[in-house]
């Protein structure tokens, strides 16, 4: 009696413990292999005959890689953002790219809420300086701080995580308005908050902008120098989105000036940073005043126990379905998953 080979389905990086979730959901159906890799250079001839390929955000796919994937039914990305995979260029060669939009939007917009309020409020510039027994045991060393009720809360994207945080910034009290260019009209009065159809419009009024949009063409750099410049005196910026749709370089000299109060930043342009990345070098400088007024996170928004779990086990299910000739609802560029299952990937 012959019996059918398994499929492969490999995870190219980030996970790299015993594969728990991943081997019971594809149990029977696929062998699972995590590769732990840090660069796309460490997947060459790993890959190419898997059946599907589970990415985390360690690294890109690009020509190198997917013009060598000869039988893969899916690319999953694991988590929300997928600039690090090249789907224009998957689906060329008829292969769906997913993601897992909807497993960490409480922990996200949880993040950007408790980062406002650390500035906001000055509990990590107290903790930072009475730490290091700088200035006086007092409240002094933040005055003057404003009430956040009645402030304005400005989000760059109302997707899940974006509407996430604009419900908990409402329960604060705090004026919330958004710029979504693509968000259908009416949203912002089933929401109870405003809208902006203007970017310029949205950085005048806020006291605090919080991002919550991908890295595309359009918002790459969209918060530079000039952005900054445009925002109240004294604002706050927080970034759980991505890295690169902040010029970070510009946030050390917005702080020294007064320009931004402070600053909260889970993610950067290149992760780990350099050694000389601008802007932490000044957060680790005593001497300069984003050290107490800059909070950096090592891309760590997204993490809760429960919110890891999510995500593998859905990029998993993402998998399972692909190999088993069903639709994957969350593919995102626009490749149909049967043409990709019944012909495989062509040029």
């Amino acid at each position: 009696m012959t019996m059918n080979k398994l499929m492969r389905v490999v995870i190219t990086d980030f996970v790299a413990d015993d594969l728990t979730p991943e081997r019971r959901i594809l149990e029977g159906l696929a062998d699972v292999e995590a590769l732990d890799a840090r660069s796309e250079d460490e997947l060459n001839g790993r890959v190419d005959d898997a059946d599907a390929l589970m990415v985390y955000h360690n690294l890109s796919l690009t020509a190198k890689t997917i013009n060598r994937l000869t039988r893969c039914k899916l690319i999953v990305r694991c988590g929300v953002g997928y600039d690090n995979v090249d789907r224009e260029l998957a689906s060329r060669r008829n292969i769906p790219v997913a993601n897992v939009p909807d497993y960490g939007s409480e922990e996200v917009a949880d993040t950007a809420i408790g980062m406002m309020l650390s500035l906001a409020r000055g509990i990590s510039v107290l903790n930072s300086r009475l730490r290091r027994s700088e200035g006086p045991w007092s409240y002094s060393q933040v005055a003057p701080i404003s009430r956040l009720r009645g402030r304005v809360f400005g989000i760059v994207g109302l997707g899940r995580i974006g509407t996430a945080a604009a419900i908990r910034a409402k329960a604060l009290g705090m004026d919330v308005v958004f710029y979504d260019p693509y968000k259908p009209d009416g949203y912002d009065k089933a929401m109870g908050i405003r809208r902006v159809e203007d970017f310029g419009d949205l950085l005048a009024q806020s006291f605090v902008l919080s991002l919550h949009c991908p890295l595309t063409d359009e918002t790459r750099g969209m918060v530079d120098g000039a952005a900054l410049g445009r925002m109240p005196r004294g604002a706050y910026l927080i970034n759980t989105s991505r890295g690169s749709v902040v010029d970070t370089a510009a946030i050390p000299a917005a702080i020294a000036s007064g320009q931004l109060a402070g600053a909260g930043i889970d993610v950067l342009p290149c992760e780990p940073p350099q050694v000389f990345d601008p802007l932490v070098t000044a957060w680790r400088d005593a001497e300069h005043p984003a050290h107490d007024r800059l909070i950096l996170n090592p891309h760590a928004a997204f993490y809760s126990e429960e919110a890891l779990m999510e995500m593998r086990t859905k990029g998993a299910n993402a998998c399972r379905r692909a190999l088993l000739g069903k639709g994957v609802p969350t593919v995102i560029n626009g490749v149909h998953w049967k043409k990709s299952l019944v012909h495989g990937p062509t040029d």
